[in-house]
């Protein structure tokens, strides 16, 4: 589901135009964005929880020489746990 179809989704479930719909959904992305780019962790309960966590330095080799030895630099990449009620739901169980 592209954001455009999340828009028109909930535009004829509401009644609301397209333009405001979009102006939210774009706004709480936003707000997500900025608070895991200061380091917070976004929580939606029943939904999920999104992290901003540190992957460490590691060492890689090329693909292309398996000899050669790439150090990998640490990174900061974010994770996404989902909650119990949106497991259940996917998983079934």
């Amino acid at each position: 589901m592209t954001k455009r179809e999340l828009v028109v989704r909930i535009a004829d479930e509401t009644g609301l135009i397209q333009q405001d719909v979009f102006a939210v959904i774009q706004k709480t992305l936003d707000y997500i964005i900025e608070a895991l780019k200061k380091g917070d962790t976004i929580e939606f309960r029943n939904f999920g929880v999104f992290e901003v966590r540190e992957r460490k330095s590691r060492i890689g080799r090329n693909p292309n020489r398996p000899t050669q030895v790439v150090t990998i630099p640490a990174r900061k990449v974010v994770k996404f746990k989902p909650g119990r009620i949106m497991k259940q739901l996917i998983t079934g169980a």
